[in-house]
């Protein structure tokens, strides 16, 4: 999942960035709302993460800006201010979430989780296709009952594929949900990512549409 964080102190934006990167999400990273308002036209995210004291354009702007454009997406409120009056504010102006600083790292990814989850209308935490069954919390795959180890791009590449079973996702709509801004990106690396699952879970059940993209398919 590729998710946008706006945050201009440096050191929280550069361990956020590495903490969700290990966790398997893409992370752009921008410093001010002007831009954060900049990237949310060209790329697509799956959730925003929102400091409200950022320079140019503070986060509150940001977000009134983005709820009266009818913008849907999942945002989760970053902010030093933690009295009750800025919450209800934050929440008011179209926020889903709101974490006050300092946080722990984990409970950050375990709210985007969920967040990306009622975005999904789901409840379950594991996810499920067929005999396949993901669990985005921990990182496991499995295949009935058996455990398939995979690579962090592999696990987020069938996480896409399987939250879209049915629909076929594009070699660029795959790399958009994988990488971010400052990842470099092989011509190749869905076409690797793609034969590695295979060897792992059986050559069925990831099809290629050609011409067009992959998706999951029930025999």
């Amino acid at each position: 999942m590729r998710v946008l964080l706006v945050e201009d102190d440096t050191m929280i934006g550069e361990s956020v960035r590495i903490g969700l990167r290990h966790d398997g999400f893409a992370v752009d990273w921008v410093q001010d709302g002007k831009a954060a308002e900049s990237a949310l036209k060209s790329e697509s995210y799956a959730l925003l993460l929102l400091d409200l004291g950022v320079p140019k354009k503070n986060g509150l702007d940001v977000l009134r800006d983005l709820r009266a454009g009818h913008n849907p997406i999942s945002v989760l409120v970053l902010t030093a201010r933690d009295a009750i009056a800025d919450r209800v504010i934050g929440l008011d102006c179209g926020a889903d979430d709101y974490l006050a600083k300092p946080f722990d790292l984990d409970e950050l990814s375990a709210r985007i989780r969920a967040l990306i989850r009622r975005q999904s209308g789901r409840s379950e935490t594991v996810m499920r296709f067929a005999e396949l069954t993901l669990n985005p919390t921990t990182h496991q795959a499995r295949i009935g009952d058996k455990d398939i180890p995979l690579s962090a791009k592999e696990f987020a590449l069938l996480e896409a594929l399987i939250d879209r079973a049915g629909a076929i996702l594009s070699r660029a709509q795959l790399e958009q949900r994988l990488y971010g801004w400052n990842e470099e990106v092989d011509s190749n690396a869905v076409e690797v990512h793609i034969y590695n699952l295979r060897k792992k879970l059986g050559r069925d059940l990831i099809r290629n549409v050609r011409g067009i993209g992959y998706m999951l398919a029930k025999s």
